[in-house]
């Protein structure tokens, strides 16, 4: 729990400290398709397949946390981080980059408590590994779909 709160207030506080791209709708818009899209896997993968899950096996109030408070303002500070106007090989390596770092904080997250608040089922990382470039691409795209009505108003 203790590495949880940790990673909320420094996220956060990067998040909103950091942030020179993003306007307050599209921050909005952001953090709201985070959490919808958060909760809606982890109905799947952590409640229903038991792949992963937060704490304990249970579903607890812990869960949202996490949901709620970590992985919003990651995803505001990938967006704020993006090379949109350069070459996709540096679009490529900063997938990648942002990979590799999402993967470090899933092992420290799996450290054992109060550090640690992540616990494999099924799930390996490596799953992870491929599976967060098409996530990343998926707040990409809906970030550029914000911008896209934005314009039209």
């Amino acid at each position: 729990m203790v590495g949880l709160i940790i990673s909320i207030f420094v996220f956060n506080y990067c998040a909103f400290r950091l942030n020179k791209h993003l306007n307050k709708n599209q921050i909005l818009h952001i953090y709201i398709f985070s959490i919808a899209f958060q909760l809606l896997f982890d109905i799947i993968i952590d409640f229903k397949l038991h792949a992963y899950w937060y704490f304990t096996i249970a579903i607890e109030w812990h869960v949202l946390l996490y949901a709620l408070f970590l992985v919003p303002p990651v995803n505001i500070l990938f967006l704020n981080c993006f090379p949109f106007k350069k070459s996709i090989t540096k679009k490529i390596i900063a997938i990648c980059l942002w990979n590799f770092a999402f993967l470090l904080y899933e092992f420290i997250a799996l450290f054992p408590e109060p550090w640690g608040y992540f616990h494999y089922g099924w799930w390996k990382w490596w799953y992870s590994a491929l599976l967060n470039p098409f996530l990343l691409y998926l707040v990409i795209t809906y970030y550029r779909f914000i911008q896209k009505i934005e314009k039209s108003i």
